[in-house]
């Protein structure tokens, strides 16, 4: 494969059609069709290098019109528009599936349909923006972050649309999943050509180079929390510019969450509080893309809660079980419980799942068995929180950073082993993982009186790419010396990435840790340096605006 600049191939394969002996002998000789057709493939091949599919690759770029005009951001641009006619042909696909098979699919295959529609409009809206940063007037590498974020967010969704037919009885994925690989398979290439982006930048990229920017800190919050939010957090609530009030008494605007969260503005600009005072609601709630920068404001953990019990077992998919679902990007809540108290029976069963850009929880609790918190794609933060569960109960595949927060393993059922997370990075391309920093990583109460009885790991690889770190944590005896759990035997133990670095306590001793090829003991503070809220999330650009206090670097945690 030429590694050639596309300027440099131009000139050579000019020479060789134009001076090739046979099309000067004869210039209608079809020679000439032929050069011209292997030059736009060189063209196509250099604009491709360093993609995973590279034939998918080659033939998509291949049929951009006037190729060697055609700059980078126009060659990616043009690949997304392929791929998003391919998305909406798969909504089509889907939603025609849905009314001739109504009466023939389970509720389950049915829901899973749902949850696809809903992910297909999710990647339309992250592809619209992805094209218009791409023909920015300014220059397209300053987006270099945001670029990777919603491609990986967007690949992201077609997984998840396809793991929600796991337990279904037919077979009604084979309808779909064709296709779905094949965009997921243009994202992945599309990644790989927006990586020339960040080289373009003057940023050389090396094999130890293992997380993109998540951005600077500012004050211990990531720095795209603005000022006014970071107030918002850190105020009482009586200090709170408040928009609704949330009550069961009777004594706010509402007696149901739902209701204020209809009532709130669509597509604002400006944050709008919802104060939800103290009390248990039994609701599902969906943040819906059009809500954005909604705040949930509570009376406290154990004071304001939100609860529900959908799980598996009930016929709801995983990515439809939670609690509260969050989409519109720029989401904050503070001082909130959110529970699913469906069992440990219930396999994955959810209390929230964030598929919110620039999305932070500060001083909340996630209370669930397997599966609690989800953090299902972009970026996310979440500080001074407390997150129970058993099995694979932090999972997703955001760029998510938890900082300063409580990890607490539960009883699990008799035949059942507790992991903290199950990162779910599908391509070495994409900018997420689970960072794990400053927190407490121990035994629930419930599981302190039998812990000799169940093994508790600090992760296991759900996807090919897998990749969690815990950073400067308090490791409690409640960790197996192994420390990471295997998914299905050698199934992404070379491409996985899990690291500890500089963690204390009785569990985290590394001597009898997993010797497999992705895992390391981190001893470099360079290579550490990349799971924090400033490098990893862009903390520093958007966290401020929310009033959550973080840490930017390495130091100021310890």
């Amino acid at each position: 494969m030429s590694k050639l600049p596309l300027s440099l191939l131009v000139l050579l394969t000019f020479f060789s059609v134009n001076f090739h002996p046979k099309f000067l002998q004869n210039p209608s000789n079809t020679p000439r069709k032929i050069h011209i057709h292997k030059h736009v493939q060189l063209l196509a091949a250099s604009a491709c290098d360093g993609a995973l599919y590279q034939d998918l690759c080659v033939s998509t770029v291949a049929a951009l019109p006037e190729l060697r005009r055609k700059t980078l951001p126009e060659v990616i641009s043009h690949t997304i528009n392929v791929t998003m006619k391919e998305v909406r042909d798969s909504a089509s696909n889907c939603s025609n599936l849905r009314r001739k098979l109504l009466k023939k699919l389970e509720p389950l295959e049915l829901r899973a349909l749902e949850d696809c529609l809903e992910l297909f409009a999710d990647t339309v809206a992250e592809l619209n923006k992805v094209l218009a940063d791409l023909s920015s007037a300014a220059a397209p590498e300053r987006y270099y972050a945001d670029l990777q974020t919603l491609l990986s967010g967007a690949m992201t969704n077609q997984n998840t649309c396809l793991d929600g037919f796991a337990y279904s009885k037919n077979n009604t994925r084979r309808f779909i999943e064709g296709r779905l690989r094949r965009i997921s398979r243009h994202f992945s290439n599309s990644l790989a050509m927006v990586q020339k982006l960040k080289k373009k930048k003057g940023r050389k990229l090396t094999s130890e180079e293992h997380f993109p920017e998540y951005g600077r800190m500012r004050g211990g919050f990531p720095a795209w929390l603005s000022r006014s939010d970071r107030r918002l957090l850190q105020a009482a609530v009586n200090q709170t510019r408040i928009d609704l009030v949330v009550s069961k008494d009777g004594s706010g605007n509402f007696t149901t969450v739902n209701e204020a969260l209809a009532a709130a503005p669509n597509n604002s600009n400006t944050r709008f509080v919802i104060y939800i005072k103290s009390g248990a609601y039994f609701e599902y709630l969906e943040v819906a893309r059009s809500k954005m920068n909604i705040m949930f404001l509570g009376d406290g953990i154990g004071k304001t809660w939100i609860k529900g019990n959908r799980s598996v077992v009930d016929g709801w998919t995983t990515f439809r079980s939670s609690t509260v679902a969050v989409v519109g990007n720029g989401f904050i809540a503070k001082g909130i419980s959110f529970e699913n108290y469906a069992g440990p029976s219930k396999h994955q069963a959810v209390a929230l799942r964030s598929g919110a850009d620039f999305s932070a929880f500060y001083e909340c609790s996630f209370v669930a068995y397997q599966d609690t918190l989800y953090v299902h794609s972009l970026r996310q933060f979440y500080r001074n929180c407390d997150v129970y569960g058993t099995v694979d109960f932090i999972f997703g595949n955001a760029a998510a950073v938890l900082q300063n927060c409580n990890l607490y393993a539960r009883r699990p059922d008799p035949n059942q082993r507790n992991i903290f997370t199950a990162q779910g990075r599908e391509d070495p391309n994409q900018n997420t993982g689970i960072s794990i920093l400053g927190c407490k990583v121990a035994a629930a109460a419930d599981l302190l009186p039998v812990l000799a009885n169940f093994s508790t790991y600090l992760g296991r690889p759900w996807k090919q790419y897998s990749r969690t770190v815990f950073m400067y944590s308090n490791m409690e005896r409640v960790v197996h010396p192994n420390g990471w759990l295997e998914w299905d035997g050698d199934f992404a133990l070379a491409t996985l990435y899990y690291g500890e670095y500089m963690n204390r306590g009785p569990g985290s001793n590394t001597t009898a840790r997993v010797t497999w090829t992705g895992y390391r003991v981190i001893n470099s503070s360079a290579e550490a340096s990349q799971f924090t809220v400033a490098n990893f999330i862009q903390g520093s650009q958007w966290l401020p605006e929310t009033g959550v206090p973080f840490y930017p670097n390495l130091t100021a945690t310890t």
